[in-house]
């Protein structure tokens, strides 16, 4: 295994216009294709620290704070806040833009833990991240509580 990579080595960023195929009834973005950009999202930060295929284990729980119209840029910054062996955390936050006025607002974040797998789908070691920021520092502590929780959490599922 490699020596650890820096959390700004594998931050990444992805951006999309809101159009009307993405839309509901109300005209807002569908719940489910912003779950989908949150995935390719987090996807993207744990494939560039991995260097290796990883798969969505687990999503937790994504709360919108605003909806998402059509015309508006949807915009989602995501990185690696902790490695555990073959497992890691990665958080993405959504921002959508008003392009007419450049009003920003914070849509929606989550955590989702991905495991990086060989080509049989067997997790694999990947390498630790480090913390370099005081922010990266305060998410990789927090990481950890929250593995405690969907740990217990997954006991509890499978009884």
């Amino acid at each position: 295994m490699t020596a650890g990579k820096a959390v700004r080595e594998s931050a990444s960023e992805y951006s999309e216009i809101a159009l009307p195929n993405d839309a509901n009834a109300f005209g807002n973005v569908l719940g489910g294709t912003v779950m989908h950009l949150v995935d390719l999202a987090a996807a993207m930060a744990g494939l560039r620290h991995a260097r290796q295929p990883v798969v969505t284990a687990s999503v937790d729980s994504l709360h919108f704070l605003q909806p998402v119209h059509i015309g508006e840029l949807i915009m989602l910054r995501s990185s690696v806040n902790r490695v555990f062996r073959s497992s890691m955390e990665i958080g993405v936050k959504v921002i959508t833009e008003r392009l007419m006025t450049g009003e920003r607002l914070h849509t929606c974040s989550a955590y989702l833990t991905f495991v990086a797998v060989d080509r049989h789908g067997k997790a694999i070691s990947i390498p630790p991240v480090i913390p370099e920021t005081e922010d990266e520092q305060r998410r990789y502590r927090e990481a950890g509580e929250r593995r405690e929780y969907r740990l217990a959490m997954r006991k509890r599922l499978l009884g």
